[in-house]
């Protein structure tokens, strides 16, 4: 049995959008688990975490910067057939004070730890939602702030353009869903359905599936 490593934040582990303290979308509404059903003959393994980087250190919780994190699941399995890989939401914190080519530099350190057990063409890298035009406000999500939803809708370019000088795969996630308005960031249960469905039409594009 194959192997396809979803590797994300928030948006992968399935965070309910709106809830506090945090709440997770079942196994069979998160679209990591809509898409194992799809794909029988391989495992999918969940790789999300709330508040993950691609290389940047959250000062208020460890462990969150995601290169780091990578190297070593990618060292602890034999193989991978296919890794989606959707990091660059949390990039945009305020406190990061990252421009979206900085965020590209960020991926592309994630994409070269990937190119040591995966080849590029079986890479699938993910430009992720836009933040909403209110996520910055208190009772949703201040560590972000006007200029990062700004941010967010600059990184569907920046990936696209390094997805096709590194050779790997690109979709927008920005193209098919959308943050639900509870809170301007997460995907809601129809938004993981479609998401699935547009991760698996993709994967079959790859003959991964």
């Amino acid at each position: 049995m194959g192997n396809i490593l979803a590797f994300g934040d928030s948006n992968t582990w399935g965070l309910i959008p709106g809830s506090f303290p945090y709440r997770r979308y079942s196994e069979k509404v998160r679209w990591t688990g809509v898409l194992q059903k799809k794909v029988r003959n391989m495992r999918v393994l969940e790789e999300g975490l709330c508040g993950r980087t691609t290389v940047f250190e959250d000062k208020y919780r460890s462990g969150r910067k995601g290169v780091n994190t990578l190297k070593k699941i990618l060292a602890g399995k034999s193989s991978f057939n296919s890794v989606v890989l959707m990091l660059g939401t949390n990039d945009c914190k305020k406190d990061y004070a990252a421009s979206p080519t900085d965020i590209g530099r960020g991926i592309e350190e994630c994409i070269d730890q990937l190119e040591e057990y995966v080849s590029p063409e079986k890479v699938l890298l993910v430009s992720p939602i836009y933040l909403g035009d209110e996520v910055w406000r208190p009772e949703k999500d201040p560590e972000f702030d006007l200029a990062s939803v700004n941010t967010s809708r600059q990184l569907k370019g920046v990936y696209e353009e390094i997805a096709k000088r590194r050779g790997v795969n690109f979709l927008a996630a920005s193209d098919y869903v959308s943050a639900d308005e509870k809170d301007d960031e997460h995907l809601n249960e129809e938004g993981h359905r479609i998401f699935a469905d547009v991760i698996y039409d993709k994967l079959r594009e790859m003959k991964v599936v």
